[in-house]
């Protein structure tokens, strides 16, 4: 063979090389997927609220870690503490990965504690993690003048809710049961905005089952004008902000009690949890929890969280599908008296005013 001869073969060689690595680097189907696609992020809440205002920063930096870029466009599906939203995921969405969800962690335990109008399997869903783990809080207005949980074993108090399946009926109903305070649940309101409202107005004297960094961010007045009173917290320990608030187990007066309580508690773990639904495949759902993972590290995205003062103690999907699966198989005796535990007894709830 010539020497010209030689060398065009090892030309032709290089550049079937370089052709196969283009075609090797281009061949991939999650990229290829993604590109040009919109990813809906499903938010159980309101507008306004902590868990809407997670979600939204999220959102507006996740799609750059998807391969193929995908944008993604927060959805508020609100209604009924968290159903609406976790039914749509499990039942109605796409199951390709074009559907993720930030919905309340009341949604795991809601499943074996109440389960009226679940239609979904929490074992079924995909888990991607949580931004943030904190405690959730209960407070009154400064004017009602209630200044500890017991002190509403003599005098009523208004708590504006949502639904049956949140937190702002659920925490009222449970130390109704538990401790025979007098909370009286006005339900029916839109969103936890709508509720502060209420509050403003006077129609309602407290709200359950926020956080303590959404309360920072969305009402600083609220905090900063003590208008109004911190009763509890409820999660593992006590947050460092917040030292001399109780924990709901602190509250417990017998070891029934404190098991039921810690049953609320070991929910509250989760924290602000992301999943997605059912049955998407494998590599998608694999690109998906790292793109979260990377998000939540992103300079970018810290940024943005700093100047809304949100707080990002990521959990990771591992340990937010242990917890969840901790909590589906807890001990039937102990899911029994937390469920007859938060049950709203007759004459605690009312509705709240129409439009």
């Amino acid at each position: 063979m010539s020497m010209s001869a030689r060398a065009r073969l090892r030309i032709l060689s290089v550049l079937l090389g370089s052709l196969a690595a283009l075609i090797t680097a281009r061949a991939d189907p999650v990229a290829d997927f993604y590109a040009g696609k919109t990813i809906t992020l499903i938010i159980s809440t309101g507008v306004g609220g902590g868990i809407d205002t997670n979600a939204r920063v999220l959102a507006r930096h996740l799609g750059a870690h998807i391969p193929g870029n995908p944008l993604v466009v927060p959805k508020n599906m609100a209604g009924a503490g968290h159903l609406l939203a976790a039914n749509f995921l499990h039942n109605a969405a796409p199951r390709d990965g074009t559907h993720i969800g930030a919905v309340l962690p009341a949604f795991v335990g809601y499943q074996i504690l109440d389960g009226k109008g679940a239609q979904y399997d929490a074992r079924n869903f995909n888990f991607l993690g949580a931004s943030d783990v904190e405690n959730a809080n209960f407070y009154t207005w400064s004017a009602l003048g209630l200044k500890s949980v017991l002190g509403a074993r003599s005098r009523e108090a208004l708590m504006g809710a949502t639904g049956a399946g949140s937190y702002t009926a659920l925490y009222p109903a449970l130390l109704n049961n538990t401790l025979g305070t007098k909370f009286k649940i006005v339900s029916g309101y839109r969103s936890t905005n709508e509720i502060h409202l209420a509050m403003e107005r006077g129609e309602v004297q407290g709200r359950a089952g926020n956080f303590f960094t959404s309360l920072k961010s969305q009402n600083p007045g609220w905090l900063r004008d003590k208008k109004i009173d911190m009763l509890l917290q409820i999660g593992a320990a006590r947050d460092p902000e917040w030292p001399d608030v109780p924990l709901l187990t602190d509250l417990a007066e017998n070891g029934e009690q404190r098991q039921i309580f810690s049953v609320f508690s070991a929910e509250t773990a989760l924290g602000k949890v992301f999943i997605t639904t059912p049955g998407v495949p494998r590599d998608r759902l694999a690109a998906l929890r790292k793109a979260f993972e990377e998000t939540l590290r992103d300079p970018a995205f810290l940024e943005d969280a700093r100047r809304v003062e949100m707080l990002t103690r990521p959990l990771g999907w591992q340990q937010a599908k242990a917890l969840a699966d901790e909590i589906l198989a807890l001990p039937e005796d102990i899911v029994r008296k937390a469920r007859a535990a938060m049950e709203i007894r007759p004459g605690d709830e009312r509705k709240a005013p129409a439009d």
